[in-house]
């Protein structure tokens, strides 16, 4: 085909007739001949200055069974030929390719010209949209699935439309992001915070609030009698009473995060911590008693003691606390799959260096499970339903594995940008930044 400088070369076979050259694809399409020993070209121009339309192959010969036809055939047709034919045919005004296309489109139009279909598509070139910490390409994202890596296409971290639906991003979101992004023929690099601020913006105003506890550790309240059984009025959402309330058993027992109780705090630690008191939300202000451990030194139980004059709504005591965490009861919380989904890759661009293969980035906390405790009133939830955990983030009842009775929840997004400072440090490292 010769170089960008210099013509290419023509083929010995370019000056058989029409009919020697339909003997001979005939000769193809019957099996006569073995993978890569006869091609159909194009007769086009060999010292065009476009390489594309150097008699560019249109059909090879190829061995191989097809997921639809069996054994039927041998002779494959290129993408190139295919491309405009099937536009055409499907009634494609416009086709929207990636700019390495660009290159390709006078052999677009040629086809086109060339057949008897009376239909000619514009194609038109934009840059293809790279989104960090992730992948784009079929070819690697299909890898990841035949290796077992990931758990099928509609995986929750997986850039497919499927998988997006299974973690709980919204249509509207999706729409919102591309929007913004706008259409260019420049580098588009894009960081994956922009999506999942979008997704946040959407699901903020939407989706009711709820108390999930996903590490879990005990508070027993040692002023209250053991049987002691009572409930809190809770809203779904504070700025939209229109989605209504739910009654929240509270009892002696509670599970709180164990995140949220540090046995030497720093100071401006606001949460539990010996000596100090925290609110409970919608419920009392709690006051650590003591710790309770095992032989080897680990937390048992968090032994405090509840204020009776603060109750939420209902606090007239003029006690201020600086700290507001989350809780369930521990008799009246229910089990519950969490599987906390993060970005597949810790690497920005994962597939940049070709020496270096992709699979070394991956993320090995992409996917943590966790056992949590949830109220009761997630248990009414249907599968494919979105919800706020309070203070841990957005979460989907799982389209495929949730059920009332073994419920299971998928993260969609964190409230709040984690990996800002990591993308940060990567983008200066890149000279992104």
């Amino acid at each position: 085909r010769g170089t960008l400088t210099e013509p290419g070369r023509e083929s010995s076979f370019r000056s058989r007739t029409i009919e020697e050259n339909r003997e001979a694809f005939a000769a193809m399409r019957g099996g006569r001949y073995a993978d890569g020993k006869a091609v159909l070209r194009a007769k086009i121009d060999m010292s065009s200055p476009n390489i594309n339309m150097r008699d560019p192959v249109l059909y090879r010969v190829k061995h191989t069974s097809h997921h639809r036809a069996g054994d039927a055939w041998c002779i494959y047709p290129m993408y190139d030929f295919t491309h405009g034919i099937s536009d055409a045919i499907e009634g494609v005004t416009h086709s929207l390719c990636t700019l390495e296309f660009e290159d390709h489109r006078p052999l677009y139009d040629w086809i086109l010209d060339n057949i008897s279909i009376d239909r000619h598509p514009q194609q038109i070139e934009f840059s293809r949209v790279e989104m960090l910490y992730t992948i784009t390409s079929k070819r690697k994202l299909l890898r990841l699935v035949e290796e077992g890596i990931v758990d099928g296409w509609d995986d929750p971290r997986m850039p497919t439309l499927s998988a997006m639906r299974r973690r709980g991003y919204p249509p509207e979101a999706i729409r919102e992001f591309c929007r913004r992004l706008g259409v260019s023929k420049a580098v588009n690099r894009v960081e994956l915070s922009i999506l999942e601020g979008v997704v946040r913006d959407v699901l903020g105003p939407l989706t009711r609030r709820v108390f999930a506890v996903l590490d879990p550790i005990r508070i027993v309240i040692t002023n209250l009698p053991e049987d002691h059984a009572e409930e809190m009025e809770c809203p779904f959402h504070p700025q939209r009473p229109e989605l209504g309330t739910r009654r929240v058993p509270f009892h002696r027992e509670l599970y709180i995060e164990r995140e949220d109780f540090m046995e030497e705090a720093p100071k401006k630690y606001f949460r539990l911590k010996p000596g100090g008191a925290v609110r409970l939300r919608y419920a009392y202000i709690i006051d650590f008693q003591e710790l309770v451990k095992d032989e080897a030194g680990n937390i048992v139980e968090i032994r405090c003691t509840y204020d009776p004059a603060t109750r939420s709504g209902q606090d007239e005591s003029g006690r201020k606390v600086k700290g507001t965490i989350h809780w369930v009861s521990a008799r009246a919380a229910r089990p519950a799959t969490v599987r906390l989904y993060d970005r597949l890759f810790v690497k920005a661009r994962p597939d940049a260096d070709p020496e270096v293969p992709f699979t070394d980035h991956l993320n090995p906390e992409s996917l943590v499970e966790v056992q949590a405790k949830v109220e009761p009133a997630l248990l009414d939830l249907e599968a494919g339903e979105s919800v706020q955990f309070e203070r841990n983030g957005y979460f989907i009842t799982d389209s495929k594995d949730h059920l009332a009775e073994q419920p299971v929840f998928n993260r969609t997004v964190t409230l709040r940008d984690s990996w800002s400072k990591i993308e940060a440090e990567q983008a200066q490292a890149e000279g992104r930044g």
